[in-house]
């Protein structure tokens, strides 16, 4: 795959996006190869999620892969594993949290559900919404984790990133639900779809920010 970035990267009149975008990320050049690449991801993420604690460093592994890929360098299977066992020496502790919570959560929005606790509606808002914001700030670590940075360096980017730019938070609390969506309606898309949540993470981790005036 890397001949064909290299070659979409080097076409004539490509490298002079007036963003230059083309110029920052030369393999996202050819578009179909990074649809193709989005759904690998999935698939790579949702074998290596498969261990439930190992979620966090599966996807981390998919946002460094794909990472790869927008600059047009070599991203193989091996490159992604060495990523993952990297991101699981700490990130196994990041997923049994997020298991916990989540899990809370969903009991929460269970019992809230069956309309037997007084103020259900709100308690059902609630729990959802904070379900959202675990997904999504889950998805957000992991897009800012690198082998070089600490699961606990990437959360206080993360952080602080956030408060800098709600907008992208918007954008991937929608990515969120999207992927549950589809997930919901047909169990099989949930491999595109966590592609897609992977991509959507990266892309809000990379995307310019205005500073403060």
């Amino acid at each position: 795959m890397s001949p064909r970035r290299r070659d979409a990267a080097d076409r004539p009149g490509q490298t002079a996006a007036r963003d230059g975008s083309t110029l920052r990320w030369p393999g996202g050049t050819a578009k179909f190869a990074l649809f193709g690449e989005v759904l690998w991801v999935g698939v790579l993420c949702c074998v290596a999620g498969l261990g439930i604690i190992t979620i966090p460093a599966s996807f981390a592994a998919g946002s460094a892969h794909l990472h790869r890929f927008l600059r047009a360098e070599d991203s193989t299977v091996r490159q992604f594993a060495a990523d993952f066992t990297a991101a699981l020496g700490r990130g196994w502790l990041v997923g049994v949290g997020v298991i916990a919570a989540a899990s809370l959560l969903l009991l929460d929005i269970v019992v809230a559900g069956s309309r037997s606790l007084p103020g259900w509606q709100i308690v059902l808002a609630a729990g959802i919404l904070l379900l959202l914001g675990l997904l999504a700030g889950l998805a957000g670590v992991t897009a800012r984790w690198q082998a070089d940075r600490s699961w606990r360096a990437a959360g206080h980017l993360w952080f602080r990133e956030a408060r800098e730019d709600p907008a992208g938070v918007l954008w991937l609390v929608a990515a969120v639900v999207l992927t549950a969506m589809v997930a919901w309606q047909l169990p099989p898309l949930i491999i595109p779809g966590v592609g897609c949540l992977v991509f959507a993470a990266l892309a809000t981790s990379v995307r310019e920010r205005r500073p403060h005036s």
